[in-house]
Parts: structure tokens; sequence; C-alpha cells
């Protein structure tokens, strides 16, 4: 029986640790062609439910190209949306899943990793991560509407957690 209990309070709380990577997260980004290169950006959300699907309340790129092929972004039918599905290991490990799309007109960016961090409290009760990175590789698919954007693709790309959930 004291077996079982222990097993249960090591497994942290999936809502709690999803809790935790709120916040504002900046990305840098490798790769990429001409005007579909250079992108970088800021944004803030939330992470909703088990399912992990984020709650976005602010997205600005910050792109060192111009025109962008975000020239108006999120004008024009922008849009974002993603997950992040993370789990706590019994020593405060955090890991998951990460997925996020940004499409405005015809182009449409496309990033997929890992995140890895360390939830700080007893079993998920702080709800703050640290050193929460996020890593892996998007994908650029353009349209014609911009010249310069009308090409396909990809690169690498780092997000880091500036500001932890409460």
């Amino acid at each position: 029986m004291l077996l079982v209990a222990l097993l249960l309070t090591g497994c942290g709380n999936q809502t709690d640790t999803q809790t935790a990577a709120s916040g504002t997260w900046s990305s840098q980004m490798i790769g990429g062609v001409g005007l579909a290169s250079g992108f970088g950006f800021t944004t803030s959300f939330s992470v909703t439910g088990s399912g992990g699907n984020l709650s976005i309340s602010t997205f600005e790129f910050i792109n060192e190209n111009n025109p962008s092929c975000f020239p108006v972004f999120p004008l024009n039918g922008g849009s974002v949306n993603g997950t992040m599905v993370l789990t706590e290991s019994s020593n405060f490990q955090v890991t998951g899943p990460f997925a996020m799309t940004v499409k405005s007109g015809d182009n449409t960016l496309t990033l997929t990793g890992t995140v890895i961090g360390t939830e700080n409290g007893v079993e998920g009760n702080a709800n703050t991560l640290s050193n929460a990175v996020a890593t892996g590789t998007w994908t650029f698919t353009g349209g014609p509407t911009i010249t310069g954007c009308d090409v396909n693709t990809t690169g690498s790309f780092k997000m880091t957690q500036s500001a932890s959930g409460s």
C-alpha cells in the first residue's frame, strides 16, 4: 500500500504542469531562403487542459526581412494556434511535444518540436518552470501573393520561456 502511494505522488499533476508552461516565449529561427528566412517572434499564451491547446494572447513577428512574408500579420486572415502537451517526472523534469502553426494569406509557418524544463515546487503545485526550452524544426510553405515568399523551405528553431506562468 505504501509503495502504491509513493508511486502515485511521484506522477505529478498534468494540469498544473500544463499551466506552468504558460507565459511569454521568444523564438530564434535558423535557416530558410530569401524573404522566407530570418523569422523570429515573441508570443504569450496559456496552456489549457490536458490536451495542451495554446490560448494565445499575443503574437508578434520580429523579422529581419523587409518586406516580410507576414507583412500585416495578423490582419488579412492571419491566425496562430498550437499545442504543448507536457508531462512531469518524479524529479520535476518536464518534457513533451510542441506544435504551432502561423497562417497569413497564402503563407504558412509550422513549428514542431519538443519542450524540456524543470518544474519548481512540490509535484506541480508551484506552477512555474525554469530553463524551459522548445527546440525542433520549422517549415514555411509560401504562396504566390508576395514575390520572394513563393517558396517552400525549412530550418530549426529554439524557443525559450522568458516569464513563468502563475
